[in-house]
């Protein structure tokens, strides 16, 4: 029987690539996102778009209930959708801070809330965390950002072990340098909020290694092919790592002690 797919933050990046895949290799696949009109292309591939604002509640459970109501299931959960804005802690309002939690971490565990009774009657059921290398590694500039992925790390931790019980596997996906639009609104963020401040020097520092990296990111169907192999793994790992710099970054984080890795992170932003 086929199985239906939820990918949310469709209209672009991991999300919209993943979508695709997915689609092309047999899977019935919706795709969400709160820029509907980027997502009309996918219909192509025979993707069925849907408007999600993740940080209203009405709106996720639209969606879900769309799902449901046309498939009767949501098999696979890919929460793909995220925000990532920039800036010293001491320079981003806390509204702001709150809307990156609402997007990144709230949202993705109301939308896991709504597809689990389904799942667990099925004793079937995966749910995707889409991570980051991010979710282990905190760089200045980045706190709101690295706080939500560091979350959502934890939440897939315990959400694992209590759902497993009901054939539901969480698998966690920690993506390094990636191609995604993201990353330029991220540092035309920063610079926003940061660049005329106290923090103007080292914004700039992160910025230029920000460039440095989107020159070598990898395509995002590097992570939709993780994505797929997690998802179709008779027992899948907790967590997939893929993208530039992913391994070797979580290898020295693990290795260095904290005092140590600040000095040699510090050292790439000159």
């Amino acid at each position: 029987m086929t199985k239906t797919v939820l990918v949310t933050g469709a209209s672009s990046g991991i999300g919209q690539a993943t979508a695709i895949y997915m689609a092309q290799k047999g899977y019935k696949v919706y795709g969400a996102a709160r820029r509907i009109e980027k997502m009309q292309e996918l219909k192509e591939y025979g993707i069925q778009p849907i408007a999600l604002d993740i940080i209203s509640d009405d709106s996720v459970v639209a969606c879900v209930d769309k799902v449901l109501d046309e498939t009767g299931s949501v098999d696979i959960l890919i929460n793909s959708a995220g925000l990532g804005s920039y800036g010293a802690l001491e320079d981003v309002p806390i509204a702001e801070a709150k809307k990156q939690l609402e997007i990144n971490l709230f949202g993705v565990a109301r939308l896991i809330q709504l597809v689990l009774p389904g799942m667990r009657e099925k004793k079937y059921g995966k749910i995707v965390n889409i991570s980051s290398v991010g979710g282990k590694v905190g760089l200045p500039m980045g706190s709101w950002y690295h706080a939500s992925k560091f979350a959502i790390e934890g939440l897939s931790d315990s959400l694992r072990n209590e759902v497993r019980q009901f054939g539901v596997d969480v698998i966690v996906i920690e993506p390094g340098g990636t191609k995604s639009e993201m990353t330029t609104i991220g540092a035309d963020d920063m610079m926003r909020v940061s660049g005329n401040t106290v923090y103007g020097k080292l914004a700039a520092a992160i910025g230029k290694m920000y460039s440095s990296m989107e020159k070598n990111a990898v395509d995002p169907i590097v992570i939709a092919k993780l994505i797929k192999k997690g998802i179709e793994a008779k027992h899948p790992r907790t967590r997939y790592i893929g993208g530039t710099m992913a391994k070797p970054m979580l290898f020295i984080r693990k290795v260095l002690s904290d005092k140590l890795f600040d000095k040699m992170l510090m050292s790439q932003m000159k």
